[in-house]
């Protein structure tokens, strides 16, 4: 049996787990669709092939996960736009001191902007931001302490001059 073949025969059972995994038909077709795409086009498919089955399931969970992040990237940027934005328009900030905020933060590094933003800006929990970063959780809080003090030295500088 072909490599193509053993790949038509499983399109309905990578539908239905494609189905069982997002819950949305239309986002399970779009995840098959992905899916057999990057098997037909990648160089190095499985050689034995009583393991396409179990490759193909990874594949579609992979594309999942991937559309879970980026949703929840895209979601997080919205609510901390939002937040950003009730922000600037709130009379408890003045808006001399909110410009002031921007440029220290577009002066920080971006190692600092990046971790501010998730921790503070997008309210990621240290947890979550180390799995972002792929780093470890003690890593997250020495640099977000690292990162607040660069801002805040930046905003004392502002306002000094």
């Amino acid at each position: 049996m072909s490599y193509r073949t053993i790949l038509a025969e499983l399109q309905p059972e990578c539908q239905a787990y494609a189905l069982a995994v997002c819950r949305n038909r239309d986002d399970a077709r779009d995840l098959v669709q992905n899916a057999f795409v990057r098997a037909m086009t990648t160089s190095s498919p499985p050689k034995d092939l009583t393991k396409i089955r179990s490759w193909m399931f990874r594949i579609i969970r992979n594309l999942h996960l991937d559309l879970v992040r980026k949703r929840a990237v895209r979601r997080e940027y919205f609510e901390a736009r939002s937040r950003l934005n009730e922000e600037v328009q709130s009379p408890a900030i003045c808006p001399e001191d909110m410009i002031a905020f921007r440029r220290a933060f577009e002066k920080l590094t971006l190692a600092h902007r990046e971790i501010l933003y998730l921790v503070d800006i997008a309210g990621m929990t240290y947890e979550e931001t180390a799995q972002v970063m792929g780093i470890p959780g003690g890593t997250v809080m020495s640099r977000i302490s690292r990162a607040r003090a660069a801002l805040i030295a930046l905003c004392d500088d502002g306002k000094s001059k």
